[in-house]
């Protein structure tokens, strides 16, 4: 079954029976975290609404305010080419579907060449959902934590 079908069921679900839509949401949601894990943004940017509000707090490299699916892919596609890895551990869906809040908390972090682990980060990500389409997100975690990756990231690459 596609994404469109599953929101379109969903958005449906959610007038009628806002538990069956929370769960079609967050099974979505999940599905798009597994793709994005294995490098395709394409279900990820789908989602997102034309006009989309990013927000990733901070004063390192990775701090953001952007808008448009453009601004966010590239920051996304940055991630992955890093090799950061997002692992979800609950979503939290509530609201009808032209207003609905998720929550996802989640675990990050990076693995070397080597097999070590050079990062590891937890936090929320706290969004707006409007039928089906991804309106604004914003990224909270441990900022302190991204000075010393952008210190390995940097000494990766003048390595390479």
């Amino acid at each position: 079954m596609n994404s469109a079908r599953i929101l379109r069921g969903a958005a449906l679900l959610g007038l009628a029976f806002p538990t069956l839509y929370a769960s079609a949401l967050r099974l979505l949601f999940l599905r798009i975290l597994a793709r994005q894990r294995v490098g395709d943004l394409g279900p990820l940017l789908a989602r997102l609404a034309p006009d989309v509000h990013f927000v990733f707090p901070g004063e390192s490299s990775w701090a953001a305010d952007l808008r448009g699916r453009e601004a966010v892919e590239a920051w996304e596609r940055r991630f992955l080419a890093a090799g950061l890895e997002l692992e979800p551990r609950e979503i939290l869906v509530s609201g009808p579907p032209w207003n609905t809040k998720i929550a996802l908390h989640f675990d990050d972090h990076l693995t070397s060449e080597a097999g070590e682990r050079v990062y590891e980060n937890r936090g929320v990500i706290f969004g707006t959902v409007a039928w089906g389409k991804l309106k604004d997100f914003i990224v909270y975690e441990d900022t302190q934590k991204l000075g010393p990756l952008d210190e390995y990231l940097d000494r990766t690459e003048a390595a390479a």
